[in-house]
């Protein structure tokens, strides 16, 4: 079935290409994918890749598709559907998926002319080198096939979680899309306090990031609680309880739930004001 599933993609950044590069020759042939975008390199560059055909805005190759990709910044959003609309296909209905923070299924749709086959979906970057995780919640409108491509497509570049409810992705978009910026954000003040320990920038990146790698490795193997697994490295007095003694002391965990919940709202925030 998923073997000459036609994709489109509205837009041809990282994110589109990571997904190219997970799909093309593995869930469908690069022939089989379209992609518009009007910066030429970016085109060119997928083109040699993977053997995509390109076009630098809409164009009759939407009408064949089996899956419409929205891979476009939020702001261009309802620019974006305007250029679409005249494409799609009543019809055939083909999937419509959205990978833009912020832009509401309801206002996507009506942008479309009231198209009832969305799903929104909030990936993150470590797709691009395919172990992202992503979020996606359907639109009543999305038949138990357009939910296969769906998953099937963002599968390619890593797990899939489905939401039962549109007003989760907020949550999903501060949790895992915007979570490697908190990831690197805690590996460079590691580093830092590695180069004041005395350590090389080298030695410091090189001991941060296989931690990370390592910790993280450990809890997704792991069927404990992570509280567990840090409750085991952490003896009384000694060095990792005077560490996370003195987080704990300076607010460290409140300001990261904190930090958590203001992208959840900003999240909420765009909706209202690019939905408007």
């Amino acid at each position: 079935m998923m073997a000459e599933l036609k994709i489109a993609f509205v837009g041809g950044g990282n994110m589109a290409a990571a997904l190219i590069a997970g799909l093309a020759g593995k869930i469908t042939a690069g022939s089989n994918i379209h992609v518009i975008d009007p910066h030429a390199p970016a085109l060119e560059k997928l083109q040699a890749q993977f053997g995509v055909s390109t076009a630098s805005a809409a164009d009759e190759q939407l009408r064949h598709a089996d899956v419409i990709v929205l891979a476009v910044k939020p702001q261009s959003m309802r620019e974006v559907a305007a250029q679409l609309l005249p494409f799609l296909d009543a019809a055939r209905a083909p999937l419509v998926l959205s990978i833009a923070a912020g832009i509401r299924a309801v206002d996507l749709s009506r942008w479309l002319g009231d198209y009832p086959a969305i799903v929104r979906a909030m990936p993150n970057t470590p797709a691009l080198i395919g172990m992202g995780i992503t979020g996606l919640v359907a639109s009543s409108g999305v038949n138990a096939q357009q939910r296969a491509q769906a998953d099937a497509i963002l599968g390619a570049v890593g797990t899939t979680v489905w939401l039962a409810d549109e007003a989760q992705i907020d949550p999903v978009t501060a949790i895992s899309g915007s979570g490697p910026a908190y990831v690197f954000y805690f590996i460079e003040a590691m580093q830092e306090a590695a180069r004041e320990l005395g350590l090389t920038a080298e030695q410091g990146a090189q001991l941060a990031i296989a931690t990370f790698t390592g910790a993280a490795q450990l809890a997704a193997n792991s069927s404990e609680p992570v509280s567990l697994l840090r409750e085991r490295v952490t003896s009384k007095g000694g060095t990792t309880y005077a560490a996370l003694t003195s987080m704990q002391d300076s607010g460290v965990k409140a300001a990261i739930i904190k930090g958590i919940k203001a992208a959840a709202a900003r999240g909420r925030e765009l909706g209202e004001e690019l939905g408007k």
